[in-house]
Formats: structure tokens, C-alpha cells, sequence
């Protein structure tokens, strides 16, 4: 799915998106956090040039933001990964999480992004995922989980699709519109023509 076609639509979902009411707390509690760490991921962010928020939100799904674990799948940093990517690792203290991190995004490749607009942090957040979902049609929860823009329908494991599971985890969308309503420092630049990542 590349970029160019994608976009679009996200960027009308951005414009569009509303926080499910009983999720705002949730959402603004989570962006606290991640603030509170803040420079840690910025750490990460010093190496890799991906912008802290989008770390942090990736952070989140793929653990509960917990530093003991791998950025890439969230499994524990003391052990060799056993699922995808499989073999990374193991980390060890003093830093372990940002090791981690700067581990799990240089083999997605990012290092050759050239800007972080949001609707490209977006674009990346899925890939990071997985595009499984946009095959059915669905807006994915990993993306857009606790707002108007999402619809029923998951990968709940390997190779099954339910088409009515919710998705209960945060975003990653509104959790960087939520990161960035509280950390004024946060802005986001905006597409504005079709061009390839």
C-alpha cells in the first residue's frame, strides 16, 4: 500500500477524527504519560530522527508503554525476540528501552523518511502494524482505536479476521492528537501534495 494512496484519506480521517466521549480521560491520562517520559523517547528520537510522539504512541500499543519491554513487539528486552522481528536482542540496563528502540526502528528503515508530517507518522504507524485490516475495507484500530473513525473488525492472532471484535487499545492517532492538545511543543506539519515516501 503505498503512500501516495493512502494519504488522502487519512488526512480526512485526521480532520474528521472525534475521541469516543468516554475515551477522552483515557486518551489524556496516556498522553500524560508519555510527556512524563518524554525524554527518554526524545533519546531515541536524537538517533533515529522519528519524532518522539510517534515513539511513544508505538510504545503504547505495542506494550502499555512498558520500558521492560522491545519497541518492535513488546516482548521483554532480557530475552532474544521469539516472534516478529524474531532474534532482537537482548538488551541490558542502563539502557535498555532506548537500545531497544533505536534497534527495532532501524530495521524498519526509517532512517530514509524524509519529514514526518503527520499523515506520513500515521502511514508508518500502520505499516509498523500491519495493513491486514485495510484489506477488508476496515480503517485500522492500531490507528484510529477510540474514535468516530472506527469500525468493527480485527486480526485477533495469526491468520483470523473477526469482523466484529472492537479493538479496546488507544490509537495512534488520537493519541498523538492528545499528546500534542497537551504538550504545546508538538506540531504537526500537514500533506499537501501526492508525493511518494
Amino acid at each position: 500500500m503505498r503512500y501516495a494512496n493512502i494519504w488522502p484519506r487519512y488526512a480526512t480521517y485526521w480532520d474528521g477524527m472525534v475521541i469516543n466521549p468516554n475515551r477522552v480521560s483515557r486518551f489524556m491520562s496516556e498522553a500524560s504519560y508519555a510527556i512524563q517520559y518524554k525524554a527518554t523517547y526524545q533519546e531515541v528520537e536524537a538517533e533515529t530522527e522519528v519524532p518522539w510522539p510517534m515513539i511513544a504512541v508505538i510504545h503504547r500499543r505495542e506494550s502499555n508503554a512498558n520500558f521492560l519491554t522491545y519497541l518492535g513487539n513488546g516482548q521483554s528486552l532480557g530475552q532474544k525476540t521469539t516472534i516478529t522481528p524474531i532474534g532482537r536482542g537482548p538488551f541490558y540496563p542502563p539502557n535498555a528501552f532506548v537500545d531497544g528502540a533505536i534497534d527495532a526502528i532501524t530495521m524498519e528503515g526509517w532512517g530514509s523518511v524524509i519529514d514526518w508530517r503527520i499523515e506520513k507518522q500515521l502511514y508508518y504507524c500502520l505499516l509498523f502494524n500491519g495493513i491486514g485490516s485495510e484489506a477488508w475495507g476496515v480503517p485500522s484500530s492500531y490507528i484510529w482505536g477510540g474514535t468516530n473513525v472506527q469500525k468493527p473488525g480485527k486480526w485477533i492472532r495469526d491468520h483470523v479476521w473477526d469482523p466484529n471484535f472492537i479493538d479496546p487499545q488507544p490509537g495512534c492517532a488520537p493519541l498523538l492528537w492528545s499528546i500534542a492538545k497537551m504538550d504545546q511543543t508538538v506540531v504537526f506539519s500537514r500533506e499537501t501534495e501526492p508525493v511518494v515516501a
